[in-house]
């Protein structure tokens, strides 16, 4: 059994609540208050500078050419890549890309993003990988599965560039390569180190489940 599927199964009760959450199903057939995306698009736009920095931790903390280079080519493949297709939605609903650098986070945005900085200050470039993988991977997950079950919407939806983004070759290939180099690096690892990567992996994956609750909700700032 490869490391990635201790991960996954470790944390499949959540991922399951992702395919059902009423956010990716209104995506999905096209339904989804547009209000509601471009405030999830703007948290989510703000998440990915935060996570950027943390890929950047991994490779402050990589010991090898190897490790250092993929954390960097996932870094420049979020600023360069993943962010388009936002910049591109955004443009849309008329915001301006420099003036949303400035918007405040959300208190969820802000507790996901804290804690895995938190991780990346403290733990290795191992329990990096753990904290930053639920995201790229779930995001395909959730992709893929809504290019495979909702494709009678495609034509006419409203979000086909995004479920285009997250099911294309492209980002398949992209977590992949991640999911092979997470198994590399931890295929001798202790029970203990073990249980701690799974730990980490879980409860970035409640997060994920936590951001899409925060999304759904579509509410204003909490706090000012």
């Amino acid at each position: 059994m490869l490391f990635t599927d201790h991960l996954f199964e470790g944390s499949k009760d959540i991922w399951g609540n992702y395919l059902n959450h009423p956010f990716i199903k209104e995506i999905g057939n096209g339904s989804l208050d547009k209000e509601k995306f471009k405030k999830y698009l703007i948290q989510d736009y703000l998440y990915l500078k935060e996570y950027t920095k943390v890929y950047c931790m991994g490779v402050i903390k990589s010991d090898t050419i190897k490790n250092i280079n993929m954390f960097y080519e996932g870094a420049n493949g979020i600023l360069n890549d993943e962010t388009a297709n936002h910049i591109s939605y955004l443009k849309g609903f008329k915001e301006n890309i420099l003036e949303v650098e400035n918007y405040q986070y959300h208190k969820t945005n802000e507790s996901y993003t804290s804690y895995m900085k938190s991780i990346s200050m403290t733990g290795d470039f191992k329990e990096i990988i753990a904290v930053i993988l639920p995201c790229t991977w779930s995001y395909s997950y959730i992709g893929r599965y809504l290019k495979e079950n909702y494709s009678e919407f495609e034509n006419n939806n409203f979000y086909k560039s995004w479920i285009d983004t997250y099911s294309s070759e492209e980002y398949t290939k992209f977590i992949n390569e991640w999911i092979d180099f997470t198994n590399e690096v931890c295929k001798d690892l202790s029970e203990k180190e073990k249980q701690k990567l799974i730990s980490i992996f879980r409860k970035a994956s409640i997060y994920e489940l936590d951001f899409w609750d925060m999304a759904y909700d579509g509410s204003e700032l909490s706090y000012v």
